[in-house]
């Protein structure tokens, strides 16, 4: 050890080429020559390394989505919400006070709410409403009854919904995930003035509404809304109470909320034949309350029948999302106190969701709820003096003036506020004419002019409370997307010390130059926050926070860059370094690698555009239609071209191959000589010489294409074209239920085919008669029909044929756990384990044919046939890298994934799905199952990844 820190003996060592004879004692890769120069470093391992990123890269997520869903519009809680209601506008001059300054007496005594959910406004409306809703049909033509069209905001699932309805506010997205467990609802709402104001309750039906108003009805009867499989039951547990109830006296308010409707949507879709009687079973409903009510009316207040739905249903039946089917719902006013309608009936008049809240409060003579956006539906309370019309359309704008008060800063020149302002000071003039005592055509004319300015004014108040709970808080958006990529770089420019072998990073501590280039970022970043907060109109998340943390968010952006600085350095550093063993590299990229990494980043910067988003599928698409393609062009380099290789290659390929029987099996030949680039794709090319399989190997990527473009008719996704009738529409009709039923008993005896080739006897009887066990489930819920089925058949809830089902799916998963478990501990065979894992694919197979939709059995056909034909004549053949087969896998799982149906909106999720086989709602199973049947299509491609690499383990 003297000699090696003497000059001489480093020399002669570098001179004799021993690579570590140019360090000192102690250097370690190098780090030892930084610490000589002053810049000290940290070692990290990898694990600590990635698991600190991910910390980062949290935060920046929350940062994120926390300024990406939009606060609701808020105004005081609901403890502080009663206060004393607004007196009528003071009218000029000196003495003249108004003596009207409490809240208008009710205008019905009894008020009965039917929620039907899921109720689409063509149900009432359309053909639909002529022909199953006769009664109902004949009150809004020629009856007194006023109707509307009413548009729900997405997301149109159930418990936003309702909390739309009975306070007035627009609910966000947040809540969609809020819905499978509602809490008590605590902002200022109908419910809660009512209870308040001493009105009694009673309310039966969804669930939802006892756990959003918690102790607010004096009697209440609540069902599960998400065992979808169940249509009558959940209806007659409603029902059963009526009778009883109508008779008595005892209350104020009746709500009932029938969920039959919204599950046969799920279960069977808008167009199915258990929607016409259960249609005119709520028909009948609604006569029995209508006709009751009218018997029990007094001559002092009339009653008031309201009828509405919590949102509609697509195409599909599912909701969730946006579409014109998803967002109109009937709303409908019967009462006594309304004008005889006569003559032909007009197209309804469109309405928001949210007006019903304040029009119901005002009805019932309640103060508006304070978070409420929504305006007075006037043709409702239009039947009153024009005091009193003046009075309500004062108190409604004068709440939304105040929650615009408080929920922006400068609401002074919000255009609403203006108007209010004016048609206020004009109400004033018109009081001061009243109480006067001036009855002419002059008052009348003044106290319409108000009423319409007063409009105009609730109008523009609304629209703008209502865009404010769309607007995104940029800022933190911003800040946590900064931080969100900057984690993404490092992580990117770490790869290659992650998978190398000692798995270490080096961190800089304090070069010198990023020293004063992170406090230069710091003091810039902080400035920025500065400016963009002291400048802000809105509010903002992120400026909300205490200006430490701020500080602490800005240093660490700043010590970010600063690292992706110095990693970018240290590979330029290292570039310009001399290689140790500089070896000639024969690596090229093929088209195909060109086009994994160019459509993989393409599609993660698609991401950035919401129509992308909207329309994912079409991005999908293009990529395996062009991945087909490429492999087309590389199949015929590799059987046309094959002529062009080297002739003592050539020799030896086939003299290698002499050997190898033609079997469908999983197994590989590791061929030694197939280092040299050019031997190995003459090793893949000579698989085509003999024999069709050439042919059919060449025609693979176009049948493949033409599969895709199949799949493609079938289901319509996205947005934009969603609406569009497809092949699956015309299926599911009731007029092609033959069609329908001898497409899926094909499709059933291809997926057999496909499935069993590389079974166990047990297994592969065990898939026939889960197959079977499949048919028989949707023919016993009315899906499809047997041959010799000519009349009509009780349709059931399947029950038994699922669970049939189920039992073959848990033996053939049990005997691919058990081969596998027996290949890793009993002994180590790449067959056995191989084979344990088809058959745990094959069971997860027969369970995605009983959750898919029979319309669907097609995309699960094609999807095993895709896998079988590129594993036989694409993948083995070509010897492609697990990376490049790893990349294919993953498009193909997420293009299924849209042929499925699905989209980026929750309105395509099959809920029914999660019901299958479940004779009541148990939540575990529940979720599984509709998980499994909406990723079916990426989780079963990734499953047959598994099955492809640990087949190919002599590579």
């Amino acid at each position: 050890w003297p000699l090696a820190n003497s000059e001489a003996w480093r020399t002669r060592a570098m001179a004799a080429g021993w690579p570590a004879a140019g360090r000192r004692r102690g250097d370690a890769g190098g780090a030892g020559r930084c610490s000589c120069r002053g810049r000290a470093r940290m070692r990290l391992r990898s694990g600590v390394f990635a698991s600190s990123c991910l910390l980062v890269q949290a935060l920046g997520v929350a940062l994120f989505l926390r300024g990406f869903f939009p606060v609701p519009v808020r105004s005081l809680p609901r403890r502080e919400a009663r206060a004393d209601p607004p007196a009528e506008p003071a009218p000029p001059g000196p003495g003249m006070v108004s003596n009207w300054t409490k809240i208008p007496p009710p205008l019905f005594k009894k008020v009965v709410i039917v929620l039907i959910d899921a109720l689409r406004d063509d149900f009432v409306f359309g053909s639909k409403g002529k022909q199953f809703m006769p009664y109902t049909t004949q009150v809004i033509e020629k009856g007194t009854s006023y109707s509307f069209i009413a548009e729900a905001k997405p997301p149109t699932v159930t418990m936003p919904r309702i909390k739309a309805l009975m306070t007035g506010s627009i609910p966000g997205f947040i809540d969609v995930v809020v819905n499978l467990n509602s809490p008590a609802l605590l902002d200022d709402n109908l419910i809660w003035q009512a209870k308040t104001a001493g009105k009694r309750i009673i309310f039966y039906g969804d669930d939802t509404w006892v756990k959003l108003f918690p102790k607010h009805f004096v009697e209440y009867d609540g069902t599960t809304s998400f065992f979808v499989s169940d249509f009558t039951e959940v209806d007659d547990n409603v029902t059963r109470h009526l009778d009883r109830v109508l008779k008595r006296e005892d209350w104020d308010l009746l709500i009932l909320h029938y969920l039959g409707l919204d599950h046969i949507g799920h279960m069977t879709g808008p167009n199915s034949p258990l929607v016409g009687p259960k249609l005119r079973e709520m028909d009948n409903i609604l006569k029995k309350i209508h006709i009751s009510l009218l018997s029990k009316e007094e001559a002092s207040l009339p009653n008031l029948l309201v009828v509405c739905g919590d949102h509609g249903m697509s195409e599909t039946g599912s909701h969730g999302g946006s579409s014109e089917g998803e967002v109109h719902t009937p709303l409908l006013f019967i009462s006594s106190a309304f004008e005889k309608r006569s003559g032909l009936l007009a197209q309804p008049e469109r309405v928001q969701q949210t007006d019903l809240a304040s029009t119901l409060a005002v009805g019932l003579g309640l103060p508006i709820s304070r978070n409420s956006v929504g305006n007075l539906i006037l043709p409702v309370l239009g039947g009153k003096t024009m005091r009193e019309q003046l009075r309500f359309v004062h108190l409604n704008g004068f709440q939304l003036s105040r929650l615009l008060q408080e929920n922006t800063p400068a609401y002074e020149k919000d255009p609403g506020y203006e108007h209010f302002k004016i048609a206020e000071k004009s109400h004033g003039n018109w009081i001061k004419l009243y109480l006067e005592g001036n009855n002419s055509e002059i008052l009348l004319n003044l106290g319409k002019k108000v009423l319409k300015q007063y409009l105009e004014a609730l109008k523009t108040l609304s629209s703008s409370l209502s865009k404010q709970v769309a607007q995104y808080d940029m800022y933190s958006m911003m800040v946590g997307t900064v931080i969100i990529m900057e984690v993404l770089l490092l992580l990117l420019l770490s790869v290659p010390k992650a998978l190398s072998k000692r798995a270490e990073f080096e961190v800089p501590l304090s070069p010198p130059l990023f020293s004063l280039l992170f406090y230069l970022m710091c003091l810039m970043l902080c400035a920025v926050h500065v400016i963009v907060c002291t400048s802000a109109e809105s509010l903002c998340y992120f400026c909300s926070m205490s200006w430490l943390t701020a500080v602490g968010v800005m240093m660490l952006i700043s010590a970010l860059m600063c690292g992706i600085l110095s990693a970018i350095a240290k590979i330029f550093e290292n570039s310009r370094l001399p290689l140790k063993n500089p070896t000639v590299s024969n690596s090229s990229w093929s088209e195909i690698d060109v086009l994994i990494l160019a459509g993989t980043i393409g599609h993660v910067l698609s991401l950035g555009a919401s129509s992308f988003i909207e329309e994912e599928h079409q991005t999908w698409y293009f990529l395996i239609n062009t991945l087909c393609l490429v492999l087309c062009q590389e199949l015929c380099r590799n059987n046309f071209l094959l002529k062009e290789c080297d002739p003592q290659d050539n020799t030896n390929v086939k003299q290698n191959f002499d050997s190898i029987g033609e079997t469908s099996e999983c197994k590989n030949i590791d061929i030694p000589a197939a280092s040299n680039s050019k031997l190995g794709k003459a090793t893949s090319s000579s698989e085509f010489i003999k024999g069709s399989d050439k042919w059919i190997s060449l025609a693979t990527p176009w049948i493949i294409l033409i599969c895709c473009r199949l799949l493609r008719s079938l289901n319509q996704t996205g947005v934009q074209w969603a609406h569009r009738p497809d092949f699956g529409h015309w299926l599911t009709s009731s007029e092609h239920k033959s069609e329908l039923s001898f497409l899926a008993a094909v499709s059933l005896l291809l997926i057999f085919f496909l499935v069993q080739r590389r079974c166990s006897l047990v297994s592969k009887i065990a898939m026939a008669l889960g197959l079977l066990g499949v048919y028989s489930y949707r023919a016993a819920i009315g899906n499809v029909i047997f041959p010799w089925q000519h009349g009509g058949k009780d349709i059931s809830k399947g029950i038994t044929e699922a669970r049939f089902v189920y039992v073959f799916v848990l033996g053939i998963v049990f005997t691919g756990t058990k081969d596998l478990l027996k290949s890793q501990v009993i002994s180590a065979d790449s067959s056995t384990k191989s084979t344990g894992l088809w058959e745990v694919y094959s069971g997860l197979v027969l369970l995605a044919a009983l959750l898919f939709r029979p319309h669907n059995l097609p995309v699960l056909v094609f999807c095993l046939l895709i896998q079988t034909m590129m594993t036989k004549y694409i993948w083995r053949p070509l010897k492609f890298d697990a990376a490049q087969i790893t990349i294919m896998h993953y498009w193909f799982g997420q293009a299924f994934f849209y042929f499925q149906g699905n989209s980026n909106g929750i309105a395509t999720v099959d809920v029914s799905a999660g019901f299958v086989g479940l004779d009541s709602y148990v939540e575990i199973p529940a979720i599984f199952l509709t998980a499994f049947a909406t990723y079916a299509g990426p989780f079963l491609w990734a499953i047959h990844l598994l099955c492809y690499l640990s087949s190919e383990v002599s590579r």
